[in-house]
């Protein structure tokens, strides 16, 4: 039986502000390209091109009036209040909105045809339960990130933590980016790691293209070198570890910028940083990046930096080393469970990390076999690989059940 899915999430590109939306897009296609049925909830209406699954819109599905909704990618309860009045939703809190997202959603399960629900991360996990209490259909909560994540340990926010031990333990199953993140689930939440199933996540590896732009040949051809971070820049990314590894790098290797890729609400702190070493005119601050922009920053890089505090996975690495760009990982992430060919660094350990990648930028030799080594190693981390785990998941859950 190849099972129907309902899915809930809360981006999807073109409209991603992180990896949870390339990853909702890579896991739906790849099951789509095994015949699985998919409809996909948001909470409002956006253009999404994805002919290869249903997408339904909680603001019109469930016959609501379509309101200006504050609900975006990545919000925190502070930012989500000052969005919302400016909205004119005056006094919401991001709690209310994710509540009425839900409420919403699970309207949709009464009319969409469905065996099975999979709902991402704590956004989308009361839209996940309602849904079941509306269909009785079993319930897969999808983990990226955890609040533990989010807030690198330092104090969290309860009402999100109720809301997710919630999702979790409503869940039938759960579904974990990474051993690292099975491993906290157990521990933070007391959820059994026998109902938890660690599944990394993958990459599509067609399309690569090793092209360099053009606009940047003077400056390689002069010498010059080009570490790259890319990601939100918030607490969990560690951003600001970037900066002190920037200034490490360029006092070993003046003829070195830094690339800062991002957004978020620690960019003034880093900025400020960046002037505080003397470095500001060697950091590079480009905002947020997607498609063909990203991938030149990918093929402009000579070393890529995941520096993050806690990271549950970490899809960034994965496009870095598409395009041939050598990877280095704080140990602290997921993705280094599965890129063998990554040099796996602590986080805070900035001298160390520090020398790796003066390493690979002075040593040509190391740098081709990091280089040769990720690619073989993309080779097993697909999408279809993802998608058959959790499609094997969802036959489980079918599976009647013989006393």
């Amino acid at each position: 039986m190849t099972p129907r899915v309902l899915m809930y999430g809360w981006e999807f590109p073109p409209h991603n502000s992180g990896g949870l939306g390339t990853a909702c897009l890579g896991l739906t296609r790849a099951l789509a390209n095994r015949g699985v049925d998919v409809t996909f909830v948001l909470p409002k209406e956006l253009s999404i091109g994805a002919p290869f699954l249903k997408v339904a819109y909680a603001d019109v599905k469930a016959d609501l009036l379509a309101v200006p909704s504050a609900l975006y990618p990545y919000a925190t309860a502070e930012g989500y209040a000052q969005t919302a009045d400016s909205s004119g939703l005056y006094g919401a809190t991001l709690i209310d909105e994710v509540r009425r997202y839900g409420q919403a959603a699970g309207a949709i399960a009464r009319s969409e045809p469905h065996d099975v629900i999979h709902a991402h991360d704590w956004l989308s996990f009361p839209a996940g339960m309602a849904a079941r209490a509306v269909s009785g259909r079993p319930l897969v909560a999808h983990v990226h990130a955890t609040e533990f994540d989010r807030t690198g340990g330092r104090g969290v926010n309860e009402e999100v933590y109720a809301i997710e031990r919630e999702g979790m333990e409503a869940a039938d199953r759960i579904v974990a980016v990474s051993g690292r993140t099975k491993e906290m689930i157990g521990y933070h939440y007391g959820i059994s790691e026998s109902k938890i199933e660690a599944i990394h996540n993958g990459i599509d590896a067609e399309g690569a293209d090793q092209g360099l732009p053009e606009r940047i040949h003077a400056l390689k051809l002069a010498g010059f070198k080009f570490v790259l971070f890319v990601g939100r820049i918030t607490l969990q990314k560690g951003p600001d570890y970037f900066i002190r590894l920037a200034k490490e790098i360029i006092e070993r290797e003046p003829k070195t910028y830094c690339i800062v890729a991002g957004s978020g609400d620690m960019q003034g702190q880093i900025m400020q940083q960046a002037a505080t070493y003397g470095i500001f005119d060697r950091v590079l601050f480009s905002g947020f990046a997607r498609g063909a922009e990203l991938a030149a920053l990918y093929r402009w890089a000579d070393v890529y930096v995941l520096p993050s505090v806690s990271e549950p996975f970490g899809i960034t690495p994965l496009e870095a080393a598409l395009h041939g760009t050598p990877v280095v990982v704080s140990k602290q992430s997921g993705v280094a469970e599965v890129l063998e060919h990554s040099i796996k660094v602590d986080f805070w350990d900035v001298e160390l990390m520090a020398e790796e990648v003066v390493r690979i930028l002075r040593n040509e030799e190391d740098r081709d076999a990091l280089i040769k080594g990720a690619r073989e190693d993309l080779k097993s981390l697909t999408w279809d690989k993802a998608a058959g785990r959790c499609l094997d998941l969802y036959r489980s859950l079918l599976r009647p059940v013989t006393l």
